[in-house]
């Protein structure tokens, strides 16, 4: 079928199922059938929450070999995976498969309610929060609810009075990254926002917008 060649005919044989679909082991538990009785002996696992390997650096234990195989690369930063176009490397295939997007511009995750298109199946989960206005991210302090893990952990910052994001021209220190390079075109005169009637340029947005007030007033 394949031309794959094995040493031992029992293996031949549990090849072959890969082409046939047979799948002769099945769950006692929940009728899901398997192709192999290592794999029926390794979904047991999900009904009994045996987790028999266990990690040696954090204790963190898992019903796979595999997945603790995949877990160590935290410890040891292996990266096997490189991306061809940039050599950028990762410790998943999945988030090779995922960056790869990024080259090739395939968006496979949709929006049923308004057909906005994302690379990764998280970020659309995230966006349907704002059909559904869901918002499952909620302060402990002060009982305000958001869409978005980040947004929550910006919040944080109100209340922790944490600025991580520090001027390194005067040393004043922001919340938000934002809010810094908001900051920084008063050191570099960088002036984003130009007004199309007289040319006049602004730092700031809201200067920009009250400025555009005048020319309103002038053809009311």
């Amino acid at each position: 079928m394949c031309g794959k060649a094995f040493i031992q005919r029992c293996d031949l044989k549990t090849h072959l199922r890969t082409h046939t679909k047979e799948k002769p082991y099945a769950c006692e538990i929940c009728d899901k059938r398997m192709a192999r009785k290592s794999s029926l002996n390794e979904h047991l696992r999900i009904h009994t929450e045996e987790k028999p390997y266990v990690c040696e650096e954090c204790d963190m234990a898992f019903t796979r070999r595999g997945n603790l195989k995949i877990h160590l690369r935290t410890h040891t930063k292996e990266k096997p995976y490189a991306c061809e176009i940039c050599d950028k490397r990762m410790a998943h295939k999945s988030s090779l498969n995922q960056h790869l997007r990024i080259h090739t511009e395939e968006k496979p995750y949709v929006c049923e309610e308004c057909d906005m298109a994302f690379t990764q199946r998280g970020h659309l989960k995230t966006h349907l929060r704002i059909h559904t206005k869901e918002r499952p991210c909620v302060c402990e302090e002060c009982g305000m609810s958001f869409t978005r893990t980040d947004s929550l952990k910006t919040h944080l910052r109100i209340h922790t009075k944490e600025k991580p994001y520090v001027c390194e021209e005067c040393g004043m220190a922001f919340t938000q990254r934002g809010n810094l390079k908001t900051h920084l075109r008063t050191h570099t005169k960088e002036k984003s926002y130009a007004c199309e009637i007289c040319q006049k340029a602004f730092c700031h947005k809201r200067n920009f917008k009250a400025h555009l007030r005048i020319h309103t007033k002038e053809k009311s």
